[in-house]
């Protein structure tokens, strides 16, 4: 296992936000902001990799920039408290819709929609119940060298290159994957039964 301080990506983990292949051969990581507006851009077409690649796996990390999106500190602690009810993925789907600021108001309509309780949330980000979180991921992508959004780690592996590189990165390294394990499922097969 890496150690955090070595300036490596700290491995898929307990807590980390997973969507796709329960058992993965690939793992994108993505250091995200919900106001970034190339994070958007990126979320179609990750979201149609994970869809035609049974065998790939997404993990979100957090990294706003408040300076730049105003708020996106607080969608992310909102999308921990939607976490905290089985809702990250929902969350993430409404955060992440070309908004490059987010205020309280906006944050509010996210809870109500995702159906959370408007008095918990409120006061789960007043008081940032959820932010020790936020921050960890944000420290985490910092020590791998995070400086900008989004950033994409494949199978461990900065992507120095730009997001739409994944189109080809991902079926190259699911073969390289496939062909070193025993009993792989066929990339393109799409997602289980």
């Amino acid at each position: 296992m890496n150690d955090p301080a070595s300036g490596a990506l700290i491995p898929v983990r307990d807590g980390d936000h997973a969507l796709g292949a329960e058992e993965p051969k690939l793992t994108l990581i993505e250091y995200g902001d919900f106001g970034c507006p190339f994070c958007f851009a990126a979320s179609r077409p990750v979201m149609g990799l994970l869809e035609r690649y049974d065998a790939l796996s997404l993990v979100w990390r957090h990294f706003p920039d408040s300076e730049l999106h105003p708020g996106a500190d607080l969608a992310a602690e909102l999308a921990e408290v939607a976490a905290a009810h089985g809702k990250f993925w929902e969350a993430h789907s409404l955060l992440l819709a070309g908004r490059e600021q987010f205020t309280p108001e906006d944050l509010m309509s996210v809870a109500r929609r995702l159906e959370l309780e408007v008095d918990e949330v409120e006061s789960a980000l007043h008081e940032h119940s959820f932010l020790e979180h936020v921050l960890d991921d944000i420290a985490g992508g910092k020590r791998a060298g995070v400086h900008a959004t989004p950033t994409f780690f494949v199978d461990g592996e900065r992507l120095e290159g730009h997001w739409r590189q994944l189109a080809q990165l991902v079926p190259v390294a699911l073969g390289r994957a496939n062909a070193a394990g025993a009993g792989p499922s066929p990339p393109g097969e799409g997602q289980g039964p």
